[in-house]
Protein backbone atom coordinates (compact mmCIF):
# COMPACT_ATOMS: atom_id res chain seq x y z
CA UNK A 1 0.00 0.00 0.00
CA UNK A 2 0.78 3.34 -0.90
CA UNK A 3 0.31 7.13 -1.23
CA UNK A 4 -0.76 8.47 -4.65
CA UNK A 5 2.69 9.52 -5.66
CA UNK A 6 4.55 6.44 -4.86
CA UNK A 7 1.68 4.51 -6.51
CA UNK A 8 1.90 6.34 -9.64
CA UNK A 9 5.59 5.93 -9.85
CA UNK A 10 5.48 2.21 -9.15
CA UNK A 11 3.10 1.18 -11.81
CA UNK A 12 4.56 3.99 -14.23
CA UNK A 13 7.80 1.97 -14.15
CA UNK A 14 6.12 -1.19 -13.95
CA UNK A 15 4.63 -0.25 -17.81
CA UNK A 16 7.80 1.36 -18.93
CA UNK A 17 10.02 -2.19 -17.76
CA UNK A 18 6.53 -4.09 -20.18
CA UNK A 19 6.97 -1.79 -22.82
CA UNK A 20 10.76 -2.44 -23.18
CA UNK A 21 10.59 -6.33 -22.50
CA UNK A 22 8.08 -6.35 -25.02
CA UNK A 23 10.38 -3.79 -27.68
CA UNK A 24 13.27 -6.56 -27.19
CA UNK A 25 15.68 -4.43 -25.33
CA UNK A 26 17.50 -5.46 -22.22
CA UNK A 27 17.72 -2.23 -19.54
CA UNK A 28 21.35 -1.98 -20.69
CA UNK A 29 20.48 -1.43 -24.20
CA UNK A 30 17.66 0.77 -23.25
CA UNK A 31 20.22 2.68 -21.38
CA UNK A 32 22.44 3.05 -24.37
CA UNK A 33 20.00 4.21 -26.49
CA UNK A 34 18.97 7.18 -24.50
CA UNK A 35 22.38 8.14 -23.37
CA UNK A 36 21.49 7.25 -19.63
CA UNK A 37 23.40 4.60 -17.38
CA UNK A 38 21.92 1.49 -16.79
CA UNK A 39 21.02 2.34 -13.06
CA UNK A 40 18.59 5.30 -14.29
CA UNK A 41 16.41 2.78 -16.15
CA UNK A 42 16.41 0.52 -12.92
CA UNK A 43 15.50 3.10 -10.28
CA UNK A 44 13.01 4.42 -12.81
CA UNK A 45 11.20 0.59 -13.54
CA UNK A 46 11.36 -0.14 -10.02
CA UNK A 47 10.00 2.91 -8.94
CA UNK A 48 12.61 3.96 -6.50
CA UNK A 49 12.89 7.35 -8.38
CA UNK A 50 10.76 9.66 -10.31
CA UNK A 51 11.01 10.39 -13.89
CA UNK A 52 10.69 13.77 -16.31
CA UNK A 53 8.13 13.49 -18.67
CA UNK A 54 10.55 14.38 -21.34
CA UNK A 55 13.00 11.70 -20.47
CA UNK A 56 9.38 9.22 -20.67
CA UNK A 57 8.95 10.50 -24.23
CA UNK A 58 12.95 9.61 -24.94
CA UNK A 59 12.18 5.58 -23.33
CA UNK A 60 8.55 5.04 -25.66
CA UNK A 61 10.66 6.68 -28.32
CA UNK A 62 13.36 4.03 -27.81
CA UNK A 63 10.49 1.49 -27.53
CA UNK A 64 8.75 2.48 -30.36
CA UNK A 65 5.63 3.11 -28.74
CA UNK A 66 3.24 5.28 -31.17
CA UNK A 67 0.03 4.77 -29.74
CA UNK A 68 -0.85 8.03 -28.83
CA UNK A 69 -3.38 7.66 -26.25
CA UNK A 70 -0.66 5.28 -23.84
CA UNK A 71 1.97 7.87 -25.14
CA UNK A 72 -0.16 10.73 -23.08
CA UNK A 73 -1.36 9.03 -20.40
CA UNK A 74 2.20 7.47 -19.31
CA UNK A 75 4.02 11.25 -19.88
CA UNK A 76 0.85 12.43 -17.40
CA UNK A 77 1.51 10.17 -14.83
CA UNK A 78 5.08 11.31 -14.81
CA UNK A 79 4.15 14.73 -13.77
CA UNK A 80 3.23 15.85 -17.23
CA UNK A 81 2.63 20.02 -16.96
CA UNK A 82 1.37 20.24 -20.65
CA UNK A 83 -2.15 19.19 -22.04
CA UNK A 84 -4.58 21.38 -21.97
CA UNK A 85 -7.82 19.73 -20.35
CA UNK A 86 -5.28 17.39 -18.38
CA UNK A 87 -3.76 19.95 -15.92
CA UNK A 88 -6.46 22.60 -15.05
CA UNK A 89 -5.29 21.71 -11.44
CA UNK A 90 -1.99 23.00 -11.82
CA UNK A 91 -3.91 26.89 -11.34
CA UNK A 92 -5.15 25.35 -7.85
CA UNK A 93 -1.44 24.45 -6.43
CA UNK A 94 -1.61 27.04 -3.71
CA UNK A 95 -5.11 25.63 -2.41
CA UNK A 96 -5.39 21.89 -3.12
CA UNK A 97 -3.01 19.39 -1.47
CA UNK A 98 -1.10 17.20 -2.89
CA UNK A 99 -3.47 13.99 -2.37
CA UNK A 100 -6.27 16.05 -3.93
CA UNK A 101 -4.60 17.35 -6.82
CA UNK A 102 -2.81 13.17 -7.72
CA UNK A 103 -6.32 12.15 -7.30
CA UNK A 104 -7.43 14.81 -9.91
CA UNK A 105 -5.05 13.91 -12.00
CA UNK A 106 -5.90 10.01 -12.12
CA UNK A 107 -9.47 10.99 -12.28
CA UNK A 108 -8.82 12.86 -15.41
CA UNK A 109 -6.39 9.78 -17.36
CA UNK A 110 -9.12 7.39 -15.98
CA UNK A 111 -11.45 5.64 -19.24
CA UNK A 112 -13.82 4.01 -16.06
CA UNK A 113 -14.19 4.87 -12.60
CA UNK A 114 -16.50 2.60 -9.96
CA UNK A 115 -17.29 3.88 -6.93
CA UNK A 116 -19.41 3.15 -3.73
CA UNK A 117 -20.59 6.19 -1.69
CA UNK A 118 -22.10 5.49 1.71
CA UNK A 119 -22.63 8.83 3.08
CA UNK A 120 -22.72 12.25 0.42
CA UNK A 121 -23.09 12.15 -3.88
CA UNK A 122 -20.65 11.33 -5.94
CA UNK A 123 -18.27 14.61 -6.23
CA UNK A 124 -18.46 14.06 -9.84
CA UNK A 125 -22.56 14.48 -9.25
CA UNK A 126 -22.98 17.33 -7.28
CA UNK A 127 -24.82 20.60 -7.34
CA UNK A 128 -22.67 23.87 -6.68
CA UNK A 129 -24.89 24.37 -3.41
CA UNK A 130 -24.64 20.44 -2.35
CA UNK A 131 -20.92 20.74 -2.95
CA UNK A 132 -20.56 23.86 -0.63
CA UNK A 133 -22.30 22.27 2.08
CA UNK A 134 -20.30 19.11 1.93
CA UNK A 135 -17.26 21.13 1.84
CA UNK A 136 -17.87 23.65 4.22
CA UNK A 137 -18.82 20.48 6.76
CA UNK A 138 -15.59 18.76 5.62
CA UNK A 139 -12.81 21.34 6.07
CA UNK A 140 -14.43 23.34 9.09
CA UNK A 141 -13.59 27.21 9.66
CA UNK A 142 -12.73 27.59 6.13
CA UNK A 143 -13.12 31.19 4.63
CA UNK A 144 -15.52 31.61 2.26
CA UNK A 145 -12.98 32.91 -0.94
CA UNK A 146 -11.32 29.48 0.18
CA UNK A 147 -14.38 27.34 0.38
CA UNK A 148 -15.43 29.29 -3.37
CA UNK A 149 -12.37 27.92 -4.60
CA UNK A 150 -12.61 24.58 -3.50
CA UNK A 151 -16.31 24.18 -4.75
CA UNK A 152 -14.95 25.91 -7.74
CA UNK A 153 -12.72 22.97 -8.33
CA UNK A 154 -15.05 20.39 -7.09
CA UNK A 155 -17.45 21.66 -10.59
CA UNK A 156 -14.22 21.73 -12.61
CA UNK A 157 -13.54 18.18 -12.45
CA UNK A 158 -17.02 17.09 -13.78
CA UNK A 159 -16.08 18.38 -17.01
CA UNK A 160 -14.50 14.60 -17.59
CA UNK A 161 -18.26 13.53 -17.62
CA UNK A 162 -18.71 16.03 -21.00
CA UNK A 163 -14.94 14.93 -22.34
CA UNK A 164 -14.27 13.36 -26.03
CA UNK A 165 -14.66 10.47 -24.71
CA UNK A 166 -16.33 10.86 -21.33
CA UNK A 167 -15.12 9.12 -18.42
CA UNK A 168 -17.65 5.84 -17.74
CA UNK A 169 -19.03 6.13 -14.32
CA UNK A 170 -20.36 3.37 -12.66
CA UNK A 171 -21.47 4.38 -8.87
CA UNK A 172 -23.39 2.37 -6.43
CA UNK A 173 -24.61 4.84 -3.31
CA UNK A 174 -26.23 3.59 0.10
CA UNK A 175 -29.98 4.93 0.69
CA UNK A 176 -28.41 6.97 3.33
CA UNK A 177 -26.69 9.23 0.35
CA UNK A 178 -30.40 9.91 -0.67
CA UNK A 179 -31.72 10.31 2.95
CA UNK A 180 -29.17 12.34 4.80
CA UNK A 181 -30.37 16.40 4.56
CA UNK A 182 -27.00 18.33 3.38
CA UNK A 183 -27.72 22.10 2.89
CA UNK A 184 -31.62 21.98 4.00
CA UNK A 185 -34.38 20.56 2.07
CA UNK A 186 -34.75 22.39 -0.91
CA UNK A 187 -30.67 22.11 -1.97
CA UNK A 188 -31.80 18.02 -1.08
CA UNK A 189 -34.44 17.99 -3.61
CA UNK A 190 -32.32 19.91 -6.11
CA UNK A 191 -29.75 17.34 -5.61
CA UNK A 192 -32.04 14.45 -6.23
CA UNK A 193 -33.27 15.89 -9.03
CA UNK A 194 -29.51 15.94 -10.67
CA UNK A 195 -28.78 12.91 -9.59
CA UNK A 196 -31.80 11.47 -11.86
CA UNK A 197 -30.86 13.59 -14.79
CA UNK A 198 -26.74 12.44 -14.34
CA UNK A 199 -28.51 8.36 -14.71
CA UNK A 200 -30.19 9.14 -17.52
CA UNK A 201 -26.72 10.22 -19.27
CA UNK A 202 -25.47 7.26 -21.02
CA UNK A 203 -21.84 7.15 -19.94
CA UNK A 204 -23.34 6.77 -16.24
CA UNK A 205 -24.53 4.10 -14.23
CA UNK A 206 -26.08 4.53 -11.26
CA UNK A 207 -27.06 2.04 -8.64
CA UNK A 208 -29.30 2.91 -5.09
CA UNK A 209 -28.57 0.27 -2.26
CA UNK A 210 -31.65 0.45 -0.19
CA UNK A 211 -31.37 -0.61 3.67
CA UNK A 212 -33.77 -3.18 2.71
CA UNK A 213 -30.71 -5.00 1.56
CA UNK A 214 -29.32 -5.26 4.88
CA UNK A 215 -25.58 -5.87 5.82
CA UNK A 216 -23.43 -5.97 2.30
CA UNK A 217 -19.58 -5.85 1.93
CA UNK A 218 -19.71 -2.31 1.41
CA UNK A 219 -20.34 -1.76 5.27
CA UNK A 220 -16.57 -1.08 5.57
CA UNK A 221 -16.64 2.32 3.63
CA UNK A 222 -16.63 4.07 0.38
CA UNK A 223 -14.28 3.42 -2.05
CA UNK A 224 -13.30 4.05 -5.75
CA UNK A 225 -11.54 1.93 -8.76
CA UNK A 226 -10.24 3.86 -11.70
CA UNK A 227 -9.27 2.33 -14.45
CA UNK A 228 -7.33 3.16 -17.41
CA UNK A 229 -7.34 2.97 -21.22
CA UNK A 230 -4.59 1.03 -22.53
CA UNK A 231 -3.79 -1.45 -20.17
CA UNK A 232 -4.95 -2.55 -16.34
CA UNK A 233 -1.58 -2.22 -15.25
CA UNK A 234 -2.35 1.10 -14.34
CA UNK A 235 -5.46 0.00 -12.24
CA UNK A 236 -5.66 1.84 -8.87
CA UNK A 237 -8.37 1.83 -5.30
CA UNK A 238 -8.69 4.92 -4.00
CA UNK A 239 -9.72 4.70 -0.51
CA UNK A 240 -10.57 8.54 1.20
CA UNK A 241 -9.31 9.14 4.95
CA UNK A 242 -10.41 12.95 6.73
CA UNK A 243 -6.74 13.95 6.15
CA UNK A 244 -5.40 11.92 3.21
CA UNK A 245 -6.45 9.43 1.11
CA UNK A 246 -5.06 5.94 0.48
CA UNK A 247 -4.11 4.40 -3.30
CA UNK A 248 -4.02 0.18 -3.06
CA UNK A 249 -1.96 -1.21 -6.54
CA UNK A 250 -1.39 -4.26 -5.76
CA UNK A 251 -3.65 -7.08 -8.08
CA UNK A 252 -5.15 -8.79 -5.07
CA UNK A 253 -6.53 -5.41 -3.59
CA UNK A 254 -7.82 -4.54 -7.22
CA UNK A 255 -9.28 -8.08 -7.73
CA UNK A 256 -10.93 -7.99 -3.90
CA UNK A 257 -11.94 -4.48 -4.48
CA UNK A 258 -13.77 -5.46 -8.22
CA UNK A 259 -15.47 -8.35 -6.88
CA UNK A 260 -16.96 -6.18 -3.99
CA UNK A 261 -17.73 -3.73 -6.55
CA UNK A 262 -19.49 -6.56 -8.78
CA UNK A 263 -21.32 -8.06 -5.30
CA UNK A 264 -22.57 -4.44 -4.59
CA UNK A 265 -24.16 -3.73 -7.85
CA UNK A 266 -25.99 -7.51 -7.94
CA UNK A 267 -27.44 -6.49 -4.37
CA UNK A 268 -28.44 -3.07 -5.45
CA UNK A 269 -31.62 -1.90 -7.40
CA UNK A 270 -31.01 -2.10 -11.37
CA UNK A 271 -30.04 1.79 -12.72
CA UNK A 272 -34.02 1.51 -13.96
CA UNK A 273 -35.35 0.58 -10.35
CA UNK A 274 -33.04 3.29 -8.76
CA UNK A 275 -34.16 5.96 -10.83
CA UNK A 276 -38.06 5.16 -9.77
CA UNK A 277 -36.51 4.90 -6.07
CA UNK A 278 -34.92 8.47 -6.49
CA UNK A 279 -38.01 9.79 -7.79
CA UNK A 280 -39.74 8.25 -4.73
CA UNK A 281 -37.53 10.15 -2.74
CA UNK A 282 -37.79 13.33 -4.09
CA UNK A 283 -41.75 12.89 -3.96
CA UNK A 284 -41.20 11.94 -0.27
CA UNK A 285 -39.25 14.58 0.60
Amino acid sequence: MQYGPAVRRRKLGAELRALRTGSGLTSGEAARLVGWHQSKVSRIETGASGVKPDDVRRLLDAYRVEDHDLRELLVVLAGSEDGARHNWWHAYRGVLPPAYRDFISLESQASAMRTLETSVVPGLLQTPEYARAVTRAAVGGLEDARLDTLVEVRLARQDVLRASPPLALSAVLDEAVLRREVGGPGVMERQLRRLREAAELPQVRLQILPFAAGEHIGITGPFVIFSFPNTTDLDVVVLDHLTSSLYLERKEDLQAYSEAFNSLQIHALSPEESLDYIAGTVAGA
